[in-house]
């Protein structure tokens, strides 16, 4: 995974946390639900990342 993605899924996990915390502070549900969505948006990115990492790993065992 490159370092511009990791930072990316980070800076946007980040973000849809802030974005929760000021929705439960200002009791707007709906940017709760936004910053949530971002956090899993993030999450799913990091996931298919290492996916990514992982069959790399395994072409690069299979061709040394």
């Amino acid at each position: 995974m490159g370092i511009q993605d990791k930072i990316g899924n980070k800076v946007e996990d980040l973000g849809g946390k802030a974005k929760e915390a000021t929705g439960k502070a200002t009791d707007d549900h709906e940017m709760q639900a936004e910053g949530k969505a971002d956090q899993t948006s993030a999450s799913v990115k990091n996931a298919g990342e290492h996916v990514k990492d992982a069959a790399k790993d395994v072409k690069d065992g299979l061709t040394k």
